[in-house]
């Protein structure tokens, strides 16, 4: 499996874990006690009635396991054929049981699940004061937050569970916009990627009529948005944490047959490999087909130092995001001489 293909398979199913993760908060949620902390003007209290719980992100520490472990398979699995001095074939594998290993898996996995729990409160927070300082009742602002349940499909929609706060800042600039009436102000939703186009002839009408929309079409509007905003950040963090899963557990194989005595580090070159096409950001098209030694550190334009791309102690700007990868080259030429050698001694 190329490394391609091994994002092609794992960033769905980290996606989709994300989702499971927010449908599970969602489901979860006893509405009338948030809506009785929020009568109380207690925000915090409302918060944790929602119950954001970094377990409710199994489904997303198990499939990041998945990834790390095919990831280190897929590296080993690269290796050429090299035979000992006795004409053995050398055999490399991966243990994911490995106590380095499992250390790296332990902090990529409390990382990733404290980072989108700690964001989701964040969110969450502005979200309420929001609804609440533009004079939304408490049961209005819940149902903001919380999303509201769909006659269809019996589950939450919309909602800024799952968002950053990022994201809710800009669903209430959309909101605001689409509530003004000021056809300048309502064209900017018109500019948004995230939008769903099937409302833009009635927006388009009430442009045309210097009339702000309908809070109920608003509504419909905002739940869409909303839903397409937390695709989009659930594509993100696939995306990010996919590549800090195989680009670890790729670094780590490499490491686990230099510590078994089967490859030697001055024999590993670790060489940049950009997605080749016209996303890649321009700090890494810059490093594409960069050389370094397997303990050495890519510099990238912006200074910063990556060890492989997807690398977690790296600025997030590095990686979010990234489709690059590492090819690790052995100088087995030189390494098996030194072994004959070194055996007729």
């Amino acid at each position: 499996m190329t490394f391609e293909e091994l994002l092609s398979t794992y960033e769905p199913r980290l996606a989709a874990a994300f989702r499971e993760g927010v449908e599970a908060i969602k489901s979860g949620i006893v509405l009338q006690r948030v809506i009785e902390r929020l009568e109380r003007r207690d925000l915090d209290g409302a918060i944790e009635a929602m119950i954001l719980e970094p377990e409710a992100f199994s489904a997303l520490d198990i499939a990041l396991q998945e990834a790390f472990n095919a990831g280190g398979i897929n590296a080993v699995g690269e290796l050429p054929t090299v035979r000992d001095p006795e004409g053995a074939k050398v055999v490399f594998r991966f243990g994911v049981r490995n106590l380095e290993s499992e250390a790296i898996l332990r902090e990529l996995s409390s990382s990733m699940v404290t980072h989108i729990t700690d964001d989701q409160r964040q969110g969450v927070r502005y979200a309420l004061e929001q609804g609440l300082m533009r004079g939304a009742n408490p049961r209005q602002t819940a149902l903001d937050v919380v999303g509201r349940l769909s006659r269809i499909t019996g589950k939450r929609e919309g909602g800024a569970i799952g968002l950053t706060k990022h994201q809710i800042e800009y669903i209430e600039r959309a909101r605001q916009n689409l509530l003004s009436g000021d056809p300048d102000l309502m064209k900017k939703y018109l500019d948004l990627t995230t939008r769903d186009k099937r409302f833009d002839r009635t927006i388009a009408k009430a442009m045309r009529e210097g009339k702000p929309l309908k809070a109920d079409d608003v509504q419909r509007i905002i739940i869409r948005l909303n839903d397409n905003n937390l695709r989009l950040r659930g594509e993100m963090v696939a995306r990010t944490e996919t590549m800090m899963a195989l680009g670890s557990a790729r670094d780590n194989a490499i490491r686990q047959q230099i510590a078994a005595g089967k490859i030697e580090a001055q024999d590993v070159t670790k060489i940049w490999r950009s997605a080749g096409d016209s996303r890649v950001r321009h700090t890494h098209r810059a490093l594409n087909n960069t050389a370094v030694p397997v303990d050495g550190v890519f510099i990238s334009p912006s200074g910063a130092a990556l060890r492989y791309p997807g690398d977690p102690r790296a600025p997030i700007n590095e990686i979010s995001g990234c489709r690059c990868h590492v090819t690790y080259k052995v100088g087995y030429a030189d390494a098996v001489g030194r072994r004959f050698r070194a055996a007729t001694v």
